[in-house]
């Protein structure tokens, strides 16, 4: 697994100042992609557990508010491991902060039973579609797409979604 870079504050990626990741991979190749340096699996770097002890290192920051994940996509089956093993991590080290992650996969569809679902508190879901851009959107690009409580969505066994417009 591999990793295209990390931003140490970004005030673009969720709520408050956070720690993001970008995921090296995407086989969506959504039209006109914010990210397509992303989508090549082999790109960017290897994906450690160094990588992970330097994003939980950053996220000590008091000023920090969570951790994002996004890509390329984290919930690949290529990435979806790290993504998991760094979510936790993140979770277990930092319980009063959230974890934010963007993918293409839908919530419903296809990530309901999975582990990482454990660890992240709003899941932006579905591939984005140029032809519904929307710009008043503060958490996605398309009209599309969903932003989950995900904690809330697995107690009540349906999605609950969270406020989106600006």
């Amino acid at each position: 697994m591999r990793y295209n870079k990390v931003r140490k504050m970004d005030i673009s990626n969720g709520p408050g100042v956070r720690v993001s990741i970008f995921m090296q991979g995407c086989t969506f190749n959504c039209k006109n992609c914010f990210n397509p340096e992303t989508h090549d699996f082999n790109g960017g770097e290897e994906f450690t557990d160094e990588t992970i002890n330097q994003v939980l290192k950053l996220c000590e920051n008091e000023n920090i508010k969570g951790l994002s994940i996004l890509g390329g996509e984290p919930m690949h089956k290529n990435n979806i491991e790290g993504t998991t093993k760094l979510a936790k991590m993140f979770k277990e080290k930092f319980p009063e902060k959230n974890v934010w992650v963007w993918t293409g996969f839908l919530f419903d569809k296809d990530l309901k039973d999975k582990e990482a679902l454990n660890y992240i508190d709003v899941l932006v879901d579905g591939q984005y579609v140029d032809e519904l851009r929307d710009p008043r959107l503060k958490y996605s690009g398309s009209s599309n797409q969903r932003v989950i409580d995900v904690k809330e969505s697995l107690k009540q066994n349906k999605v609950v979604e969270i406020q989106n417009k600006r």
